[in-house]
């Protein structure tokens, strides 16, 4: 059976890594904290060959990206360096520009995306959808998210499911993780809470509502390796303490 490893998804300090000084001190706060890979998202115009010793200096797998669309369509061949230089595996997008919000727009980006991952697989690296909430929208009795994964096989686009916006979109993440099956290398760990006006809130992995039990027992069922702990918000606390609280209630599950 796959290890469910932990990592921290640096979006959620993406304020930080801005410069190659920033990136060092967030590689050197997550390991400390305990994390063995990260996902990188939201970095600035850093050099990757500097990334890339900073990772290994502090032990760390770069163990995924979220570089934006735009990228693999326009200069995939520098795409695919920077991963191989980071030993990445496992590329994805945080999502689509709103022109692909629509049913034209999936069929548009499925035929855009086949000679992407072809190229990425003949790479050695396979390509991940990351969702929010509006892919939940229905169009024609199916979510959007669900034709997605109906008409993009798996040999082309894996799964790199938000149970945070899963659950905002009125969706059970355990449902969905059991039937995508073995099409996920990694998936975002998030949890909600809610306050008195009951509004939404993103919170610390188990300082929330969210079921992590079994959400937990179905990424292993299917096999899932990583587990990147994301959180958009904050609300004025610092990141990293907020990386470290999940890391904590992760290991009390058993996840390290």
């Amino acid at each position: 059976m796959t290890e469910l490893k932990a990592g921290a998804q640096l979006f959620t300090v993406r304020e930080f890594t801005k410069t190659i000084n920033g990136v060092a001190d967030a590689f050197k706060k997550s390991m400390e904290i305990g994390y063995k890979g990260v996902q990188i998202s939201g970095f600035g115009d850093v050099n990757p060959g500097d990334v890339a010793h900073l990772a290994a200096d502090n032990g760390l797998t770069i163990a995924g990206t979220h570089f934006g669309w735009n990228e693999f369509l326009g200069d995939l061949d520098r795409v695919i360096e920077t991963h191989q230089l980071w030993g990445c595996c496992h590329a994805a997008i945080g999502g689509l520009p709103k022109e692909y919000a629509s049913l034209d727009g999936l069929d548009r980006f499925v035929s855009e995306l086949r000679p992407i991952a072809e190229k990425l697989n003949s790479a050695g690296i396979s390509f991940s959808y990351h969702n929010h909430n509006h892919e939940l929208i229905r169009y024609e009795g199916l979510t959007w998210l669900e034709r997605l994964y109906k008409q993009a096989s798996s040999e082309i686009l894996k799964a790199e499911l938000d149970v945070y916006w899963l659950v905002a979109g009125g969706s059970d993440p355990i449902q969905w993780i059991l039937d995508l099956g073995d099409r996920q290398p990694a998936i975002h760990f998030k949890d909600m809470q809610v306050d008195r006006d009951r509004i939404q809130r993103f919170s610390e992995v188990g300082e929330g509502n969210l079921n992590w039990p079994k959400i937990i027992d179905a990424c292993r069922k299917v096999g899932v390796e990583w587990a990147f702990v994301e959180q958009d918000q904050c609300y004025g606390k610092d990141p990293f303490d907020c990386l470290a609280i999940s890391y904590r209630h992760m290991q009390e599950m058993g996840i390290g």
